[in-house]
C-alpha cells in the first residue's frame, strides 16, 4: 500500500444537482436527512453518508435531519440509538432541533396505507413469505399474481385494520401494494408495505403490531419532513420507481427527490452489518468498540481523529460507480492528522535494562525533552535520567549484521535528549537470553551532542528504571489479513495477529498520571492512546497506528 500524494478535492455531482436545482429557484432552503437503522454500531461507511448528508447542510442554506428508521423493533435497542447519536456528534455534526424517527410517523403511514387501500392500490395476502417469494419470478420470468389479489376493498379493510388490532399472529398476512407482477423491476411487483409482528417498541411499546416496510416508510418520511434530496447508496437505484410511486400515489405534503452514491468499500475491512454482529456474537472482537472494528465506535477507542476521518471521506470523494478504496488512504490521513497534532512521548514497549556502570549512584537529573517538534508552542516536559534505566529489546543484537547501527557490544550510540553511551558487558540468564546490559555514558556528550565532533549512527528512546510506570500496550493490526475478505466465510479470513497485548511496557511518569484521552505520539513507535480499560495502578494503552505502513509487507512475508 503506498501512501496517496494529497489532491485538490473538487465538487461532486450531488452538489452539483443541489447547486443547479437552487439556481432555477426549486428551492429555497435544501434539506437533507441521514437515516440509520438503530439495529447496530455505525461503521466508516456511514461515516461518508454522515459527512456527506451534514456537508451539504452547512455547505448550502440549509438543514441535515438525523431521523432513525426503527421499522423493525426485534433488531433495534436502545443502546444503538445512543451510539448513534453520539457517533454523529463526534464526527463533528449536529442535527440540533431536527431528530425524527419513523416511528413518529405510525399514525399517519397507517392512514395512507389505508387510502391505497380504498384506492385499490392495496391489498391483504394471506400466502406465506416463501410462497410470495417464490411467486414474484425472476429476473428473466414475470411474478405471477397472488390468489388474493383480487380481494374487494371492504374485505381488505376489514382484514388489515384486524391485523392492527392483533387478531392474527406473526406472518399470518401482509399488505402488499398492487402495482405490476410482470414489471421488469422486481421492487415494483407487489411489494409488502406492513407485516404482522407482535413485538416491544423501543419507542412506541405494544402500541403498535403491525410495522410498515422500510421502502414504504422511507420516502413518506421524507415528504412529511420536507427533504428535498434524498441521499441514498447505490443499491437503493432500483428502489427509486418504487418510492416515486408511493410519492405520486399518496397526498403527502412534498416532494423528495432521491438521488443514489457509491458506497465505501475498503480493502482489509467487512462493513456488512450482519458480519459486524456476528463478530460481536461469536466473540471474535471484544464488542462493537473493539479497536480492531470498523465502526466509529472502534475507532473512537482506538484514538483515529475525527478530523482524519472527515478528511478521508473528503478525499475519496463521492461518485456514481462503486470502487474499493486502499485501506492506505485511511491510514495515511490519520497519520498526518496525529503528526500534526500529537505530543511525543517516550514508551518501551519490550524494555530491557541498562545499567551505567560509570553514573554515580543515587544521582539523577532532569533532562529537557520537547513535546513536538514542529510545533515550539508546545513546549517541552522534564524526563529524569539516571543510573538504570530501559531501552528496546530490539535496539540491542550481541552479534549484529553489518547494517546494525544500534546498540552492541563496543559501539556507542546516542540516547534521545540525554548522553552518548557504549555496550561494555552482557548479563544472561541460564536459558542463555540477554537480560541486562552494562554500558559506559560520556558526561560532555550531554543533550546528545559530542564536543569533539564525532558521530554516532543511531538516536534511541529510553525511559528511566525508577521513574517510569509499567503499563499494558496493546498492539492492533488489520483484523483480516486478506485484502479483500469473503463475506460468506469471514471467519476464513481473520488474521491471527490482529492483537498483540504486551503486559510489561514502561511509559513516562507524566503519561501515566495524565488521564488525557487524547493521541499522542511513543516516539519511534507509533500513536497511541489510553484506553478505556487503564486502572489506577496499571494504565492500558492501544495503538492507532504505526509511525509507517508495515502491515502488507507482514501479510505478503506471510
Amino acid at each position: 500500500m503506498t501512501e496517496p500524494v494529497a489532491a485538490e478535492v473538487g465538487r461532486d455531482f450531488i452538489r452539483d444537482i443541489i447547486q443547479a436545482d437552487l439556481d432555477q429557484g426549486k428551492y429555497k432552503e435544501i434539506v437533507t436527512r441521514f437515516p440509520p437503522e438503530p439495529n447496530g454500531y455505525l461503521h466508516i461507511g456511514h461515516a461518508k453518508s454522515i459527512a456527506l448528508n451534514f456537508g451539504i447542510a452547512q455547505e448550502f442554506p440549509g438543514r441535515c435531519h438525523l431521523r432513525f428508521d426503527d421499522t423493525n423493533p426485534v433488531k433495534e435497542e436502545q443502546e444503538y440509538i445512543d451510539s448513534i447519536q453520539a457517533d454523529v456528534r463526534w464526527l463533528g455534526f449536529d442535527w440540533g432541533k431536527n431528530l425524527f424517527f419513523a416511528s413518529d410517523y405510525f399514525e399517519r403511514l397507517y392512514e395512507w396505507a389505508e387510502k391505497l387501500i380504498q384506492d385499490g392500490l392495496a391489498y391483504v395476502d394471506d400466502q406465506t413469505q416463501e410462497e410470495i417469494r417464490t411467486s414474484r419470478g425472476t429476473l428473466t420470468e414475470p411474478g405471477k399474481n397472488s390468489p388474493f389479489r383480487d380481494r374487494s376493498v371492504e374485505e381488505n379493510l376489514d382484514l388489515f385494520r384486524r391485523m392492527k388490532a392483533g387478531e392474527f399472529p406473526n406472518g399470518a398476512r401482509v399488505l402488499r401494494a398492487k402495482i405490476d407482477m410482470a414489471a421488469g423491476n422486481i421492487n415494483l411487483r407487489d411489494p409488502v408495505l406492513y407485516r404482522i409482528l407482535h413485538a416491544h417498541h423501543p419507542r412506541t411499546g405494544n402500541a403498535w403490531c403491525i410495522y410498515p416496510s422500510y421502502d414504504y416508510a422511507h420516502g413518506q418520511s421524507d415528504a412529511i419532513e420536507g427533504i428535498t434530496h434524498s441521499i441514498c447508496t447505490l443499491e437503493f437505484e432500483d428502489h427509486r420507481p418504487l418510492y416515486d410511486w408511493f410519492i405520486e400515489k399518496l397526498p403527502v405534503p412534498s416532494d423528495p427527490h432521491q438521488y443514489e452514491f457509491a458506497r465505501l468499500n475498503l480493502t482489509y475491512t467487512v462493513l456488512s452489518k450482519r458480519v459486524l454482529t456476528q463478530l460481536v456474537r461469536d466473540g471474535h472482537v471484544a464488542g462493537w468498540d473493539d479497536p480492531r472494528m470498523p465502526t466509529m465506535a472502534g475507532m473512537r477507542r482506538r484514538g483515529v481523529p475525527p478530523a482524519a476521518l472527515r478528511e478521508f471521506v473528503k478525499r475519496i470523494g463521492v461518485a456514481k460507480a462503486n470502487s474499493v478504496v486502499d485501506v492506505g488512504m485511511l491510514e495515511f490521513c490519520i497519520r498526518e492528522e496525529l503528526n500534526r497534532t500529537s505530543q511525543r512521548r517516550m514508551a518501551v514497549l519490550r524494555p530491557l535494562k541498562v545499567v551505567i556502570e560509570n553514573y554515580p549512584e543515587g544521582q539523577t537529573e532532569e533532562l529537557e525533552a520537547i513535546n513536538h517538534p514542529d510545533d515550539p508552542s508546545a513546549g517541552t516536559r522534564k524526563i529524569t535520567f539516571g543510573r538504570e534505566l530501559y531501552i528496546e529489546q530490539d535496539d540491542f543484537m550481541e552479534n549484529p549484521p553489518k547494517k546494525f547501527f544500534r546498540l552492541s557490544p563496543g559501539n556507542e550510540v546516542r540516547l534521545r535528549y540525554a548522553y552518548f553511551v557504549k555496550c561494555t558487558g552482557v548479563i544472561k540468564n541460564d536459558a542463555g537470553e540477554v537480560v541486562e546490559l552494562r554500558c559506559t555514558y560520556d558526561p560532555a556528550t550531554k543533550g546528545g551532542n559530542a564536543p569533539d565532533g564525532r558521530k554516532v549512527k543511531a538516536t534511541m528512546h529510553w525511559l528511566p528504571a525508577a521513574n517510569s510506570v509499567p503499563a499494558e500496550i496493546r498492539i492492533y493490526n488489520q483484523l483480516f489479513a486478506n485484502p479483500s475478505p469473503d463475506a460468506s466465510n469471514f471467519a476464513a479470513d481473520l488474521n491471527p495477529n490482529s492483537l498483540e497485548i504486551l503486559s510489561d511496557a514502561r511509559i513516562e511518569a507524566s503519561v501515566a498520571e495524565s488521564n488525557s484521552t487524547e493521541p499522542m505520539q511513543f516516539e519511534r513507535q507509533g500513536y497511541f492512546v489510553r484506553d478505556k480499560d487503564s486502572t489506577p495502578g496499571k494504565p492500558v494503552f492501544s495503538r492507532t497506528i504505526g509511525l509507517r505502513d508495515t502491515f502488507a509487507k507482514e501479510v505478503a512475508k506471510g
